[in-house]
Formats: structure tokens, C-alpha cells, sequence
């Protein structure tokens, strides 16, 4: 039973904001304050700050270059480029003409259902949805929104000069606001930085240290070079991995569970059978 002489929640959170924040910075640490006092958890401040930050931030600043855009030609055959969206395991693809920044629309994964399920003829053309075009300047929060009333999920970022800059769906949007938690503030032991999955799998952040690493593996990756297993994974593919993208260093295999356009989140490894 609530002790009716104790401060319900709502109250000491009213009393923690009544020194009312004189700009978005001492806002930031009221809040932190409330973490330190128990008045807010890990999950809740995380997403407080991260829609703080959204409403600051632009399209360029999350989006997914132009070079890392996984695209469709319109020219080829569906033979030709289910592997690719089978291997991506995206929902959406934007589909090109003559080159990148020749975007005529959008393919859907799932309707290639029709395809497979005998629909003939299967005109790529036919099957795609209208390519909606943002610029690199908007803010997030205005995207979001405007994904939320046109129900959108991918947006075609272009530069000044009309050309294409990349792309930006409202799950990177999304992910600025309810990120992995544990990856963006160290409220966690360092142990729970490799958690069991079923399967014999184990589920790794990207900033765990490779020592603790090698303890857990009984791997001897270097850290001369790469502090943390993220940066071991960038080096070795020499760029930022893709979403879902699987490699194998040293008879681990690693799939990346959460990455984006800057940097890596979680990751999911796997030791070789034996």
C-alpha cells in the first residue's frame, strides 16, 4: 500500500523542476539529477535526451551516404537481385535509372511475393512506390513527423545540387530517441557488456574492451591498434558495416545486430562449432 505521507512520483518531479532550467544545457543536467535521485530510470532519461537531441540535429547528420545505399536497377531482372535483397534483409530498396542519382522510386521487399507466387508478368516499374526526396538540412524532428502523417518509411536525401546524398528511413530517426541504452551510457557493469543468447550465441556491445574480450573468447586480438571489438570489426572491413552484415575474424563469426552511418552498436558473435 503507497505510504500517503511519501511524494508520489509526479510531485518530487515537480519539485525537482520547480528551479525552472535556464537553457538546454542546465535542463540536461536537472535531468541527470533526477537519474542520481531515483526519480528517473536509465530507459527513461535515455529517451528524454535523445528527443532533445533529434529536435537539434539534421538528415545529414544520420543518414546513410550515397556509397553505402543498397539500390536496384530497374534494368535487371528479379533473378538477378533477390540475393541481394534476400542477403540485406532490408524492406525497402530504392530502385535507379541510369545512375544513383537517377532515383525513380521505391521496391518493396514483400512485393515479390507476387513474383514467386506466379503473378506474370513481373514489371519492376509497375511494382514501385513513389521515392520521397528530403534535404540534408531538415531536422529530425520535422521528418518525423512528416513520416508519421504520410506514413513513409524511407526518405532519398539529396545535396544543394539536386543530387543524391543518401538515404534515411524513420527507424534511424527513431533509433536517435530509443537507441540501445547500454551502448550510450555506462549505467551498466562491465560485465553485462557480453550477455548468453540462446543457441550458443552471445550478444556483445561494440565499445566491450578487446582484453575483456580475449578473457571471454579466448581469443589474442591486438589492442595496440583497436581499444574496443568495434573498432577491431571496422578495421578489418575497412569501412562502417551495414545492418545485419555477418563477417568472420580469426573463426568467430560476427553479425552486426545495430550499427549505423557513424558508428557501431551491438554485435552478435558466435563461436565455431566444434
Amino acid at each position: 500500500m503507497t505510504d500517503p505521507a511519501r511524494p508520489g512520483l509526479l510531485e518530487r518531479l515537480s519539485a525537482l523542476f520547480l528551479r525552472e532550467p535556464a537553457d538546454r544545457a542546465a535542463l540536461t543536467r536537472l535531468l541527470r539529477s533526477a537519474y542520481q535521485r531515483n526519480l528517473l530510470d536509465a530507459d527513461a532519461i535515455s529517451i528524454i535526451e535523445g528527443a532533445l537531441a533529434v529536435s537539434e540535429m539534421q538528415v545529414r547528420d544520420i543518414m546513410i551516404p550515397r556509397a553505402q545505399m543498397d539500390v536496384i536497377d530497374v534494368h535487371s531482372k528479379v533473378e538477378d537481385f533477390v540475393s541481394q535483397v534476400i542477403g540485406t534483409a532490408h524492406s525497402r530498396f530504392p530502385v535507379i535509372g541510369e545512375n544513383r542519382d537517377d532515383v525513380i522510386g521505391v521496391l518493396l521487399a514483400k512485393d515479390l511475393l507476387r513474383h514467386y507466387a506466379g503473378e506474370e508478368p513481373f514489371d519492376v516499374r509497375e511494382m514501385l512506390r513513389p521515392a520521397v526526396f528530403v534535404p540534408e538540412s531538415k531536422r529530425l524532428n520535422v521528418l518525423l513527423r512528416e513520416f508519421r502523417a504520410s506514413r513513409n518509411h524511407m526518405a532519398i536525401v539529396v545535396d544543394e545540387y539536386g543530387g543524391v546524398a543518401g538515404l534515411v528511413t524513420i527507424e534511424d530517426v527513431l533509433e536517435q530517441i530509443v537507441g540501445d541504452i547500454e551502448d550510450e551510457y555506462d549505467f551498466d557493469e562491465a560485465s553485462d557488456n557480453i550477455l548468453p543468447e540462446p543457441g550458443g550465441r552471445y550478444r556483445v556491445k561494440a565499445l566491450t574492451q578487446v582484453a575483456d574480450f580475449n578473457a571471454a573468447f579466448g581469443t589474442d586480438f591486438s589492442d595496440e591498434e583497436h581499444d574496443t571489438v568495434g573498432g577491431l570489426v571496422i578495421a578489418h572491413l575497412g569501412r562502417l558495416p551495414r545492418r545485419g552484415e555477418i563477417l568472420s575474424i580469426a573463426g568467430l563469426k560476427f553479425q552486426v545486430l545495430r550499427a549505423d552511418s557513424r558508428r557501431v552498436y551491438t554485435l552478435i558473435v558466435e563461436k565455431p562449432k566444434t
